[in-house]
């Protein structure tokens, strides 16, 4: 269908034409997403540009490119709001709501017309879309459910309430999402209520095509609506439990499924769960496995990887009277240990069991390596020595898990070391020498602040940047602030040292910063 043309001169846009609008509408969006008002602006400017087009496929195109996003949604119809730079949104609302006034106005224009200051043409606009229902206009309706103007408000929910009523197979999905997204604002219920009642009266293809391709908030919502009902036979529960990418959704499945399977002595299905690769749905299977008497097939996961399945194992393992200490020395000793074994000994040894894992610290396998470190630093075994040659080992693994152990010691370590680390070409060797030099005071934290702003990696860049900016900020504070202005207490040649970091690093700063750096240093005297 095409709606009347504004401008009789213009011509039908060629097929390429209509390509390069969606493409600036692409881009607009996204840039809208995350920008602020100038943003939003830019993208009501090409949505207009798109109606004015007059071709009702390509303005319903680039509706749906807003409406697939309901927080953008949201943000538009603030934009819509008198502000302090009304001026820059009025001129476009204007003509929104002009040719919404027109004789057949299009998608884009009764979208934009429905966020308009004037509750008289938002209510037209809510007329105009339910007469017309399009999907790609249904979150704009929705929001109009929650509007401050009672007759605006009225005449979307009875709209919102008849379009689910007579198609909810269409319009739930396009109406989900906007509604959940409301569903903390005031007003909101309404449309809340509705989704919830036409979730419960849709067919199963319906609520399972919302399951199976919607977005996280409306799969958890519809998962725990249907759930509730009892429409999720076990099968589906342990299908959900092992293979859906959610992890709330897998952890209520698996605990649906393991307390079905406990009321109907199940145990293949807790067995089943108990064998999965997901930590949070063995939990719940070995607890149903307890629950049902079979404390002796859950203590063999007491050298399981997951923290929390090794709790419920050793559990099992006391009410058996197994000696947990002795079971994971055996497996710590045998040639290739599993990392499970490892965790288990340092949460339940002791410092005696420390030359059990110092062995480990040259194992061929990385993974070993770490556990063990980690290991030394719970049972607070951390010898600096041993574990500084580690420092630089292959693994990025292993390297963080000796910085964490070496941090609270590393007064104990050689001086130069931390340095050396903070200029090396390895990022994981850089990252640890900046952490180890944390706390030594700040002239120390300046000075490696300054060198990891020009660090070739951006993530290392911007740490080192945000720590000077918060040194130097701290240092330009106000004197009545309660914690003391940090004093620079350096050498003549630590001083210029430092002097020459912060000119290197003044492109990488803002100018605030540098201004910040160059006063405090010029103010602060080097000591002899």
């Amino acid at each position: 269908m095409l709606w009347g043309r504004r401008d009789s001169a213009v011509r039908p846009p060629s097929v390429a034409g209509e390509s390069e609008l969606l493409g600036a509408v692409r881009v607009a969006v996204h840039e809208a997403c995350d920008g602020r008002w100038a943003a939003l602006h830019r993208l009501v400017k090409v949505l207009l540009k798109v109606d004015a087009l007059g071709d009702e496929v390509v303005a319903r195109s680039a509706l749906a490119l807003v409406a697939g996003l309901p927080g953008l949604v949201v943000r538009l119809d603030g934009h819509a709001r008198p502000a302090p730079y009304a001026q820059y949104q009025e001129p476009a609302m204007r003509r929104a709501s002009t040719w919404f006034s027109g004789v057949s106005p299009g998608p884009v224009a009764t979208a934009l017309a429905s966020m308009h200051g004037d509750g008289r043409i938002r209510e037209r606009a809510v007329a105009a879309m339910v007469s017309q229902p399009y999907t790609e206009m249904m979150p704009f309706l929705v929001l109009r459910t929650a509007d401050w103007v009672r007759p605006v408000r009225d005449r979307a929910r009875a709209g919102l309430a008849v379009l689910l009523a007579d198609d909810p197979a269409v319009c739930l999905p396009a109406a989900l999402p906007m509604a959940l997204r409301l569903d903390a604002r005031l007003r909101a219920g309404f449309a809340v209520t509705q989704v919830q009642a036409a979730v419960l009266a849709v067919t199963e293809q319906v609520w399972r095509g919302v399951l199976g391709e919607g977005g996280r908030r409306e799969r958890r919502f519809v998962f725990e609506l249907v759930l509730t009902q009892g429409r999720l036979r076990v099968p589906d529960l342990v299908t959900f439990a092992e293979l859906d990418p959610d992890v709330r959704l897998r952890a209520r499945a698996a605990e649906a499924a393991c307390r079905e399977a406990v009321w109907t002595r199940r145990l293949d299905i807790l067995q089943r769960l108990a064998r999965s690769v997901r930590a949070e749905v063995r939990v719940v299977a070995l607890t149903g496995l307890i629950r049902a008497g079979k404390d002796a097939d859950v203590v063999g996961h007491l050298d399981d990887d997951a923290p929390l399945v090794r709790a419920v194992a050793r559990d099992a393992a006391r009410r058996l009277g197994v000696d947990v200490r002795t079971r994971y020395r055996t497996g710590v000793e045998v040639g290739e240990p599993g990392s499970g074994a490892i965790a288990g000994l340092a949460e339940t040894g002791s410092a005696a069991d420390a030359p059990l894992l110092q062995r480990l610290l040259g194992h061929e396998r990385a993974r070993v390596r770490a556990q063990a470190v980690r290991g030394l630093r719970l049972l607070d075994a951390v010898v600096p020595g041993e574990l500084a040659a580690l420092v630089r080992d292959p693994s990025p693994a292993v390297v963080r898990e000796v910085t964490a152990a070496l941090r609270p010691v590393s007064g104990a370590l050689p001086p130069d070391l931390p340095w050396e680390l903070l200029r090396d070409g390895r990022v994981e060797l850089r990252r640890a020498g900046y952490r180890l030099l944390r706390g030594r005071g700040v002239d120390v934290e300046l000075r490696a602040a300054l060198i990891l702003a020009v660090d070739a990696n951006p993530r290392l860049a911007e740490r080192g940047r945000a720590d000077a900016t918060r040194i130097a900020r701290d240092a330009a504070r106000t004197t009545w602030r309660r914690i003391p202005r940090p004093e620079l207490q350096v050498t003549g040649a630590q001083h210029a040292e430092l002097v020459a970091l912060a000119a290197r690093a003044a492109a990488a700063l803002d100018e605030e910063t540098s201004q910040q750096l160059s006063g405090w240093l010029a103010s602060s005297h080097p000591g002899e």
